[in-house]
């Protein structure tokens, strides 16, 4: 028994609410916080997605984030302890040609689609919310960058939108009545990607960020970790020391 599986005691509910399910993370993080006992509902805006995430163990809930009512719902029947919002949409391999509409479709879901997402998890009662965010929007200074440092300007002319969505997101999560979690993960590559190797400087292999969530079901105080490769981009102490983590874990399938 892992310490993460004796751990899950100390939650009265047994759930987790894993918005994104099928995404690159989710598919990645499913398989670990079953193999730690949990009873795992997740999302999927397609149905044809159901089967995959029935052949991972997860109970697959169809249903769109910005559809508030629907998600209220689906989080009232499910009664979670954790919701964990690993919710993108972003083109595989960031194909340029779909990337200035996906840049404004990712924004407006970090901003609406995390307010109906910590609203319904508010009302389900739920204790905890883990929540993705980026570490590759720091504005300029001295690297690597901690936590504390400042974003790029929402008034940027190319990333304005994205900080925006981003800021906005932290805000929701960090303001929330429960314990609230900011993971800032590096540029993904990895399986479900597009990428086999780091595309910029602090990226990070999905497969260590899928266990920076699951560590932080158990390990995290309430706050922002940085959670990205060790490349003097950005600091990754705070996530070593509290959580445990290692950049360089991966899934063993």
């Amino acid at each position: 028994m892992t310490q993460e599986t004796q751990t899950v005691t100390q939650f009265a509910r047994k759930n987790i609410f894993l918005a994104g399910a099928s995404g690159a993370i989710g598919r990645q993080l499913a398989p670990l916080l079953i193999a730690d006992g949990w009873r795992v509902i997740g999302t999927t805006r397609s149905a044809d997605k159901a089967p995959l995430l029935r052949d991972m163990g997860v109970e697959p809930v169809i249903v769109d984030v910005f559809d508030a009512a629907s998600l209220r719902s689906a989080l009232s029947d499910c009664q979670p302890a954790i919701v964990i919002h690993q919710l993108t949409d972003l083109p595989y391999a960031l194909e340029a040609s779909k990337m200035t509409e996906a840049l404004a479709r990712n924004a407006r879901l970090r901003d609406e689609g995390t307010r109906n997402l910590v609203e319904a998890a508010v009302l389900a009662g739920a204790k905890r919310l883990i929540a993705q965010s980026i570490s590759f929007i720091y504005a300029e200074g001295p690297t690597p960058h901690r936590e504390e440092d400042p974003f790029l300007a929402e008034t940027h002319p190319v990333y304005g939108e994205t900080v925006q969505g981003v800021a906005s997101l932290e805000r929701q999560v960090l303001n929330a009545p429960l314990d609230g979690i900011v993971l800032r993960y590096g540029l993904f590559y990895g399986p479900g990607t597009g990428f086999d190797l780091p595309i910029a400087p602090g990226s990070v292999h999905v497969s260590a960020a899928a266990k920076g969530a699951q560590l932080s079901i158990t390990r995290a105080a309430p706050g922002i970790y940085n959670v990205a490769e060790d490349d003097g981009t950005v600091l990754t102490e705070k996530a070593t020391r509290i959580l445990g983590w290692d950049h360089r874990w991966r899934f063993v399938q």
